[in-house]
């Protein structure tokens, strides 16, 4: 009977424990009455739930910024290669740093907080225009170096660095046996082991000796039109070489049919020798 009776204040200390401190938290200035308590555990979730979605806006926008960082990199990198090409100066046109901007400050009226999908449909937009300005810069890197190899293949100037001519396009006395004789280029004369360099830029399609040339190397700038280089000392490309406009190629000699150091000269048209003078005195492009 005593056990029962001990076993019934227990039960009544217990319950008033509880009672106190759900009454506690009933009146507590933390509490929320207005709550029923299963929406405190839903309402916790809901805490909890918005900072793994700010997780995967971090990654998103993480990942977007890195694309478009790798975007702007690849512009700079293209615009400096442009810029190059152009022979315009580093100080005047700088890829890396911002343009020159100021003025009074105006407060943006638009300060509210933007959503992810507004944020991620802008820096689409963002990415859009770069691709733009990126095609738009290759083609424009394209044209230019279209135009630079047109003006590499523009045929002018003397195949050597130093030197005169002495001798003309023509009929002439032979050096050998004082006959007349057609001289189907021009000689350009100078010291052994001088330069040789090409009037235009080309593809080598002859490098070895040929009769009469001596050391010969013949370059094809397309077109039709060739160029021919002979009695060299030594030949310094070889038969599929890409040269281009004022490269040496050969060292100043005296070899095949030849009295002393020079380069024979010619330039053929559809495999016709033509008097080369007046590409000689042409100027540059």
């Amino acid at each position: 009977m005593k056990l029962n009776k001990f076993h019934w204040l227990s039960a009544i200390v217990i319950f008033s424990i509880v009672s106190g401190f759900v009454v506690h938290l009933l009146i507590s200035s933390d509490a929320k009455p207005n709550l029923p308590l299963y929406s405190i555990k839903d309402n916790t979730h809901q805490v909890e739930k918005p900072s793994e979605i700010n997780d995967q806006q971090v990654v998103a926008l993480t990942m977007k910024l890195a694309e478009l960082q790798s975007q702007v990199l690849r512009l700079n990198a293209l615009g400096d290669r442009l810029a190059e090409q152009a022979n315009i100066p580093e100080n005047e046109f700088n890829f890396e740093a911002l343009p020159p901007s100021g003025g009074p400050m105006i407060q943006s009226q638009g300060s509210e907080k933007r959503s992810l999908v507004e944020l991620l449909a802008d820096i689409s937009k963002v990415e859009l225009a770069l691709s733009f300005e990126e095609k738009q810069l290759e083609m424009l890197e394209s044209i230019t170096l279209g135009h630079h190899i047109e003006n590499m293949s523009y045929l002018s100037g003397r195949p050597i660095k130093k030197g005169w001519l002495s001798s003309y396009f023509g009929t002439r006395k032979d050096p050998f046996n004082g006959q007349p004789a057609m001289h189907k280029g021009i000689d350009f004369a100078g010291k052994e082991d001088a330069d040789i360099i090409t009037t235009a830029s080309g593809v080598v399609t002859w490098a070895a000796k040929r009769y009469g040339y001596g050391n010969l190397i013949e370059i094809n700038h397309g077109k039709g039109i060739k160029t021919r280089y002979g009695h060299n000392k030594k030949i310094l490309v070889k038969v599929g070489d890409v040269v281009s406009k004022g490269q040496v190629i050969a060292k100043m000699g005296s070899t095949g049919r030849s009295t002393g150091p020079h380069v024979h000269y010619e330039i053929l048209r559809n495999n016709t020798q033509i008097d080369p003078i007046k590409y000689v005195y042409r100027k540059a492009k």
